[in-house]
């Protein structure tokens, strides 16, 4: 990523040439024959107080970049710098500590919960591991918590099993903030949920992070959720960065073709209109041996002979807009 000096506000995440790969282990002896390229190179920023929405097809490699810098999954090289605070290069006691501002929402919450305990010590686990306050005073935060995100004391009691599937985000978003993190990464917190609860669930992130000024990497393929919540919007192809611009920029002017191709499937809430649509070629290559050149060439509509050589720099085009094709100058 070129031109880094110039971010403009107060910087609290900063992504550098994250990249991680994963083994490919054949044979009797288990030996590495090949890597799955997830995440190649990515380097991004986000502002304090902003949600940065991270877009891109399925198997895009979003969800490795919000665990990989979280350290849930440890990188491959690379750095992450939460509140000028290498990640990376902290030793496991002293990422403990780190943990407590930086948090997570899984797109499954019942699989992140504990189904034998009830969801009250659930949202309290990371109060006791790292020893806030009094065990009352604990339980008061668990309570007012669980409050913040529309449910009520008495549902402390109960178990996952018996809340719904908007219910349980609610838990798994009353867990990330118990702790009052300054930085959450949403991993499509509502990918699985019904369209009506959908927006119940984002009016309560975008209302916490107004009271509690958090910021949020939120993680979907959904671009009209990301257009409803995201102050900037990054797309992801194929474990490359290909876009990254403010959410108004990137909607009316998308410069990338694969923005333009994911822009063109947006449905249009009236019956009279029609977008021009952009029909994608072929299948997404496989990350175990990603084409040469411009990972989206041989997709792409207007690609040139130079796309399939050389692979373009992420970079600067103008204020807050960053792309990667050599068709833009």
């Amino acid at each position: 990523m070129q031109n880094k000096g110039n971010h403009k506000g107060d910087t609290l995440v900063e992504v550098r040439n994250l990249v991680k790969y994963f083994p490919v282990r054949a044979g009797l002896l288990q030996r590495v024959v090949n890597h799955v390229k997830a995440v190649d190179d990515v380097s991004f920023f986000v502002r304090r107080g902003e949600t940065l929405g991270l877009v891109g097809e399925s198997g895009c490699g979003k969800t490795t970049v919000g665990r990989t810098m979280l350290r849930l999954i440890e990188p491959t090289s690379g750095s992450v710098t939460v509140d000028g605070q290498d990640i990376f290069s902290l030793k496991a006691h002293e990422l403990k500590l780190a943990r407590r501002q930086m948090q997570i929402i899984f797109q499954d919450p019942y699989a992140s919960l504990d189904p034998r305990v009830p969801i009250g010590e659930s949202v309290m686990e990371g109060l006791n591991i790292h020893r806030i306050g009094t065990p009352r005073e604990r339980t008061e935060i668990m309570y007012e918590t669980l409050r913040k995100v529309g449910l009520e004391n008495y549902h402390a009691r109960r178990y996952p099993h018996e809340f719904s599937g908007g219910q349980r985000q609610r838990i798994g978003i009353a867990r990330a903030l118990a702790l009052r993190p300054n930085f959450i990464v949403c991993d499509e917190p509502v990918s699985a949920l019904d369209v009506s609860i959908q927006s119940q669930v984002l009016n309560i992130l975008k209302d916490l992070q107004q009271e509690f000024g958090l910021t949020y990497l939120f993680i979907a393929h959904n671009l009209s959720v990301v257009e409803h919540v995201s102050d900037r919007v990054a797309v992801m192809y194929l474990g490359k960065m290909v876009e990254m611009t403010t959410r108004e920029e990137l909607f009316r002017n998308p410069l990338h073709p694969y923005t333009k191709a994911l822009m063109s499937a947006i449905p249009i809430p009236n019956p009279r209109l029609k977008r021009q649509r952009v029909i994608l070629k072929g299948d997404v290559p496989s990350p175990l041996n990603p084409p040469r050149g411009c990972r989206f060439h041989p997709r792409c509509p207007v690609a040139v002979e130079r796309c399939s050589q050389e692979e373009p720099a992420f970079r600067e085009v103008s204020p807050d807009h960053w792309v990667a094709c050599w068709l833009v100058e």
